[in-house]
């Protein structure tokens, strides 16, 4: 891993408070990050990807744990000097019609962060508002529209074309395809990733969609009840997937055959999801895990290198040969 770290996360716990209980959401995470790359966090609904992605903007506080960004600890600062910070972090949403004003131009809202931010004089701004549109595929009098006259897939342009608007480092995509028609995540996905190129941009890419997780990471995090239970280059981890709920995520990606004799049956992971009010002992997947043994419902694994940079929270990773020991 090199010195060159944009981000660092450091045991990151985040806990709510429902109806009395204790919702645990996240669980003492770590990642790092260098610039120009893409770490893809994959899970089940639940699973805590957006709630960590928050917690890396610090629209949520942590409860334990280090957020360092750039090598400034974010938990600590003040909100005048997080406000400043945020400039470099921005976020690009599931639904953009949900984060727009529907009260406001497209123009507007693209405007609107520059303005806070006081950045540039209006007419610059303005400037700044077409070229922007222009660079995410949109037509210079889209800036005059209300977000109810774009289609989803134009909506999402602009979501795009806001994030950059403040020339950040860092953007969280949280599931920014996963509403758009299946040509139209194509292009948005091609255009994220021509941006990267452009601008050197640092994503945070969270997906339900594994195969555009594949195509578009650096590395990947599989997360499970809040925590990370594997994480790996992304070549790596579907090559060789060690944990077993990876294994399974992975074998339920649905492919088209070349041949009728290549076809296979849909596999999906047995049970529901445990709630995160209650939490399974053990290992939290130990209940619809097909390899659980009796070790497993009782103490948690820790982390297990698989290989250099692969890393799996499993009693069956055989440390010393490496994968899944069966």
């Amino acid at each position: 891993m090199s010195d060159n770290l944009l981000l660092q996360v450091e045991n990151v716990t985040k806990t709510f408070r429902v109806q009395g209980k204790k919702l645990h959401a996240i669980e003492n995470v770590s990642f790092a990050l260098e610039p120009g790359k893409t770490l893809g966090l994959v899970g089940e609904s639940g699973s805590g990807k957006s709630t960590l992605g928050r917690l890396v903007l610090r629209l949520l506080d942590s409860d334990q744990g280090r957020i360092l960004f750039n090598g400034t600890d974010i938990s600590k600062i003040k909100k005048k000097d997080l406000r400043a910070l945020r400039r470099d972090m921005q976020i690009i949403f599931q639904d953009p019609s949900a984060s727009l004003n529907p009260r406001m131009t497209v123009g507007d809202a693209i405007e609107d962060a520059m303005e806070i931010h006081q950045i540039g004089t209006k007419a610059a701004r303005q400037a700044r508002v077409s070229e922007l549109l222009q660079r995410v595929g949109l037509p210079d009098e889209v800036k005059y529209a209300y977000p109810h006259e774009l289609s989803g897939g134009q909506l999402q342009r602009v979501g795009i074309a806001r994030a950059l608007s403040l020339n950040p480092k860092l953007i969280i995509c949280d599931e920014p395809v996963s509403a758009l028609d299946v040509s139209v995540q194509v292009q948005v996905i091609q255009l994220l990733r021509d941006l990267q190129k452009e601008y050197n941009l640092t994503y945070i890419f969270i997906s339900h969609n594994l195969a555009v997780v594949e195509y578009l990471s650096d590395e990947i995090a599989v997360l499970y009840l809040g925590e990370v239970v594997e994480q790996a280059p992304a070549d790596e981890l579907f090559r060789n997937p060690s944990h077993p709920y990876t294994q399974v995520l992975l074998n339920s990606i649905l492919k088209i055959p070349e041949r009728p004799e290549q076809r296979q049956e849909m596999l999906s992971i047995q049970g529901e999801v445990p709630s995160p009010l209650n939490p399974p002992k053990g290992c939290p997947f130990h209940p619809r895990c097909a390899f659980a043994m009796e070790t497993c419902r009782t103490i948690k694994p820790e982390q297990r290198t698989v290989s250099e940079g692969h890393f799996a929270a499993c009693h069956l990773v055989d440390q010393a040969a490496g994968g899944l020991h069966r």
